[in-house]
């Protein structure tokens, strides 16, 4: 299994944040994705620019406080946890990723995936945003 946990805080209000976070309709802003289908209020599927289709199935979503799901692919099986934490005009996500490879020969490379992953959504969503980041900490 492979834990990455990344914690971001922008000089965004939450309200924004989580707006632009869990809106399944407008992705566009993420760079890696091809589309989003929503299949019902609690599964929907991403495809990947490269066609990688991955299916998630929300677990529990509280409104400016937390999003969970389940994920799967053809290549790896996991779970996913975003909390949002607001501090006046900032807000502070700690999302973790836990996430088993499908295949032996895709192990030793988790790690770094998920971390190229997880720092190009802050990206995007930071250029989405408009807003600047006070501070960044990408921890196992």
């Amino acid at each position: 299994m492979a834990k990455v946990n990344v914690k971001v805080t922008l000089l965004c209000p939450i309200e924004e944040v989580w707006g632009v976070v869990t809106n399944l309709e407008k992705y566009s802003w993420r760079s890696d994705l091809r589309r989003i289908d929503i299949l019902d209020e609690n599964h929907f599927v991403e495809v990947t620019k490269e066609g990688i289709e991955t299916e998630f199935v929300t677990t529990k979503m509280v409104k400016f406080k937390i999003w969970e799901f389940r994920m799967e692919n053809k290549n790896i099986k996991g779970s996913w946890c975003g909390k949002f934490f607001e501090n006046g005009e900032r807000t502070t996500l700690d999302f973790t990723e836990e996430v088993f490879a499908k295949s032996i020969f895709k192990k030793p490379f988790l790690i770094g995936y998920l971390r190229k992953q997880q720092r190009q959504y802050f990206v995007d969503l930071k250029k989405t945003l408009n807003c600047d980041e006070a501070s960044f900490i990408q921890l196992l």
